[in-house]
């Protein structure tokens, strides 16, 4: 365990990198501990389910084979894993590093890091991304909503660009929409078509439980949301006049959030495609909901959910 010699989040059990290579000395011991993610109660079929497996240690790359079924499988089989050619040690280091940096890790960092190639890495990372996702809510509150802006500034536009944009602010640049539920510190955060007032109180009705208290800022889209669902209480603070605290009437806590994932954007990822946006703000929330589970415990997480899931390079690139 490390040394707890700083503030922070002392109580969990942290992991340094000396210690992660001890895991993940080799691609055997990689698979052994994916296997045991995979398959914590032992090792049954992917295909139907039966425990009735045989293993052929020399048979590679699927040394698996189900006596019911006849099929062969190895633990990478119908998982984000599925055809990769990458050994399980990259896939377990790569775990570590994208549960471990809270401002998320770039394709070409990975690419340093891991020996691969950047586009594989780009791959590799959108992968793991691909576990994180939005399951969090409806919260019981108090809940605090809000929606930011995703996109480059203006003036690092191209001419031609920057012509195409018609208008000021948030022209040209992707909605998110946020909720933060007080009792819990979770989040829960969504890629929108619009910010009008049909799409952001649809994005309410999703997260907040009946009953729950709901804070906003004064966006004319949230004024009428006492009105249509009158199962909520609607406290205000207005943003248009200056005022950020009211008492207890605030959204500092999701604005908490979309400063780390703009810091994210800015400091680390430097471009975000918006057709990819969505992942990126499901792994900055996910990884914000599990922060405070032991490292490993984080790993073996994101490890167990990748299984069930595919997204291939074509469909990725796309």
């Amino acid at each position: 365990m490390m040394a707890h010699k700083a503030p922070g989040k002392h109580f969990r059990k942290g992991l340094s990198l000396v210690e992660v290579t001890r895991m993940f000395p080799d691609d055997a011991a990689a698979e052994r501990w994916f296997v045991e993610a995979r398959w914590p109660e032992g090792v049954h079929c992917p295909k139907c389910g039966s425990v009735n497996v045989q293993e052929r240690p020399t048979r590679k790359p699927q040394p698996y084979r189900c006596r019911d079924c006849r099929k062969d499988f190895s633990v990478k089989t119908d998982t984000l894993m599925h055809n990769s050619k990458l050994g399980f040690q990259v896939w377990g280091i790569a775990i570590y590093l994208l549960a471990t940096n809270l401002k998320s890790v770039s394709s070409m960092k990975l690419h340093r890091d891991l020996s691969i190639t950047q586009k594989s890495a780009w791959h590799l990372a959108h992968r793991i991304r691909e576990t994180w996702q939005d399951e969090a809510g409806p919260f019981a509150g108090p809940v605090e909503v809000d929606e930011t802006f995703m996109g480059g500034k203006r003036r690092n536009m191209p001419k031609a660009k920057r012509a195409k944009l018609e208008g000021r602010g948030a022209v040209g640049k992707a909605a998110v929409a946020g909720a933060k539920d007080r009792a819990t510190n979770r989040v829960s955060a969504k890629v929108m078509p619009a910010t009008d007032a049909p799409a952001l109180q649809g994005f309410v009705r999703e997260r907040a439980a009946r009953g729950a208290t709901v804070y906003t800022d004064d966006a004319a889209a949230y004024a009428s949301l006492p009105d249509m669902f009158n199962d909520y209480r609607h406290g205000t603070v207005r943003h248009s006049v200056g005022e950020y605290v009211r008492g207890v009437l605030h959204t500092n806590g999701i604005e908490s959030f979309w400063s780390m994932l703009k810091r994210a954007h800015k400091g680390t990822l430097h471009k975000i495609d918006e057709k990819h946006l969505g992942r990126y703000v499901n792994e900055l929330a996910g990884r914000h909901n599990d922060r405070e589970a032991d490292t490993v415990e984080q790993m073996r997480a994101i490890a167990g959910a990748l299984n069930g899931k595919r997204l291939p390079y074509r469909v990725l690139a796309a």
